[in-house]
């Protein structure tokens, strides 16, 4: 027997403002959505408006919502990165553009990859396309 990585679960506040701030950043798009639950593919996952096996399409992001707001540092995190020749920094800069701000977790200056919170405050790093 085995077992599949199926989706990461990200609890929040407003489900609806946090997916749409995912699927922009990713250019993910909604393969379920009711009331408080809201579960975001890649957009190769969806053919002709039919889910594909999560087997083909990779894992997806389900977002719950909580009552209770973000604390602490996040443990796990998702960690993001620009294609082969695409620029690290004008990646960061589109996504504060969406509505990420820097955050400061203790990882220095002389990293290659940069920290960002989403609008809810969940950390992500971006790294450098060579990493």
């Amino acid at each position: 027997m085995s077992i599949r990585w199926y989706a990461m679960v990200i609890d929040c506040r407003d489900v609806a403002a946090q997916s749409s701030w995912w699927a922009q950043a990713l250019g993910w798009v909604k393969e379920y959505e009711d009331e408080d639950e809201i579960v975001l593919v890649p957009p190769h996952a969806l053919t002709k408006g039919a889910s594909i096996p999560v087997e083909e399409r990779g894992p997806g992001l389900v977002f719950l919502t909580v009552p209770e707001g973000k604390t602490v540092k996040n443990r796990l995190h998702l960690d993001l990165a620009p294609r082969a020749g695409d620029d690290q920094a004008a990646e960061v800069d589109r996504l504060v553009a969406l509505g990420a701000t820097r955050a400061d977790i203790g990882q220095g200056d002389a990293n290659t990859w940069v920290v960002l919170a989403d609008p809810e405050g969940n950390e992500f790093c971006v790294l450098s396309p060579r990493d």
